[in-house]
């Protein structure tokens, strides 16, 4: 075992045991450098990989100190393993577009929303940008930008690629209408109506629209809230089902929050390259990490081709301008030509936008700010949770994204309480609409995106409140 890795193991028991409770400030570096005898670099990369466990945080200009929720790693909810793995059919849009309604409404507090809060991006910068580029703008780019796509835009997504350690060809790159457009694309090119389609349990509710809309089954396996999902029933789903394809997140995943070890990740695309079944790879919270360094896709395991990665600007710089992408591999020519027959090209003028402001650079600054922001508004979240929600709640504490999943006490119930928070203007995703067979009545996910005020801190004690009297006998 290295140095730094001994070190932050040591300060990780440290937080489990309780000695370090959260909020402490750890010791500076310098003092930490003397009073163990290593190199400042050395106890640079322990809080790096401390950081990356979700169990320090930085202050700018103040030092680490323990996360909030570092000492609630023992709340993580257990998944639900025992459920049996069939094929279901899927019939659930109705009560996913009961849900999106609600945070239609500006003046419902958005805890159900998928989204982070417009406010957190460069928006009036990329306006500037767009009317720039669309003032020089050649009028055959309406031509040369249909699918796959604005030739500089997918050179700079290549280049992004390029800087995590992935070899990707702008070839490969198929731009379209956000990352929705381009994972319905993928699953377009490799199922036909009827086949099976392997997804994770829970799994974002826009996997099971789509697998509904195609006419296709739903293979649901277990899913780990830190963790993600279970190999061992995955490969049992496999040989039981036979699935045509696998929709996953290996990224901060929603509703979860689980984070999908590198390990993992090789063990997964393995095991599906033996199987010769792509993998349809969502990965729109990639960027949103609060450790060191990006976790790689699942895409920088995969040799045979097989892993189509998707992602979009959405989730982390642009909302509103619709543009997703995908790293097709071996079906990126099929992928194209179904972009082509359907809804020929993504936007031209957000396209241009985006290539221009990536040009000019800024944009790993804006996503250092934004994870920053995020992991703060986490750290609150938490601290009002704990605050004004009745014992018995248990929560993830993720690494990245901007999502809480949260399990309720005995004897409430999800659907009901997202009516009873309805009618007091707060919106909140009940557990089912992330199943096709509506389980997780007793779970919600809570949106922490948006930036914390007085509100967001009123609604949460309301959530409470409304969550406690479910437990109240009448």
């Amino acid at each position: 075992m290295k140095l730094y890795e001994q070190l932050a193991n040591d300060i990780a028991s440290s937080i489990q045991s309780g000695v370090l409770k959260r909020g402490d400030k750890l010791p500076s570096v310098r003092q930490a450098s003397a009073s163990r005898q290593v190199s400042a670099a050395t106890v640079f990369q322990a809080y790096y990989l401390l950081e990356a466990r979700g169990l320090i945080v930085a202050k700018e200009r103040s030092g680490y100190f323990v996360s909030v929720g570092a000492n609630s790693i023992s709340n993580t909810p257990e998944p639900i393993l025992n459920h049996e793995i069939a094929l279901t059919n899927v019939d659930m849009s109705h009560l996913v577009f009961e849900v999106l309604e609600s945070i239609r409404n500006k003046s419902v507090v958005p805890f159900g929303s998928a989204f982070p809060s417009p406010l957190l991006f460069p928006l009036v910068r990329l306006g500037r940008i767009m009317a720039s580029a669309m003032q020089e703008l050649d009028p055959w780019a309406s031509l040369d930008n249909i699918s796959p796509g604005d030739a500089e835009l997918r050179r700079q997504i290549a280049l992004r690629y390029l800087i995590d350690g992935l070899h990707v060809t702008a070839d490969e790159i198929v731009i379209t209408n956000g990352a929705l457009e381009a994972l319905n694309l993928c699953l377009m090119a490799v199922t036909r109506p009827g086949d099976a389609v392997l997804i994770e349990s829970p799994t974002f509710y826009a996997a099971l629209q789509s697998i509904e809309r195609i006419g296709l089954k739903a293979i649901e396996v277990p899913s780990h809230p830190k963790h993600g999902i279970d190999l061992e029933a995955m490969e049992q789903a496999i040989k039981l089902h036979q699935p045509k394809a696998c929709w996953l997140m290996t990224n901060f995943q929603n509703p979860l929050g689980s984070l999908v070890s590198s390990d993992k990740k090789q063990a997964l695309v393995a095991m599906l390259a033996a199987y010769q079944i792509p993998l349809i790879e969502d990965d729109v919270y990639g960027e949103l990490y609060f450790g060191k360094q990006r976790p790689a896709p699942a895409k920088a395991f995969d040799h045979a081709g097989l892993v189509m990665h998707c992602s979009s600007f959405s989730k982390c710089l642009a909302p509103g301008y619709r543009v997703g992408w995908v790293v097709a591999g071996r079906f990126a020519k099929h992928i194209e030509r179904l972009k082509l027959t359907t809804t020929i090209s993504a936007s031209v003028p957000a396209q241009v936008a985006l290539a221009k402001y990536l040009q000019k650079g800024g944009y790993d600054k804006h996503l250092r700010q934004l994870r920053h922001v995020l992991m703060l508004n986490q750290m609150q979240f938490i601290q009002a949770i704990e605050r004004y929600f009745p014992a018995g709640i248990h929560f993830t504490v993720p690494q990245g994204g901007y999502f809480l999943w949260l399990k309720l006490p005995a004897g409430v119930n999800a659907l009901i309480l997202h009516q009873q928070a309805l009618k007091a203007g707060i919106s909140i995703a009940p557990g089912p609409i992330f199943s096709a067979q509506l389980r997780f009545q007793e779970y919600i996910r809570l949106n922490y995106g948006h930036v914390w005020n007085s509100d967001i801190e009123h609604a949460l004690m309301t959530l409470g409140q409304l969550i406690k009297a479910q437990l109240t006998p009448v």
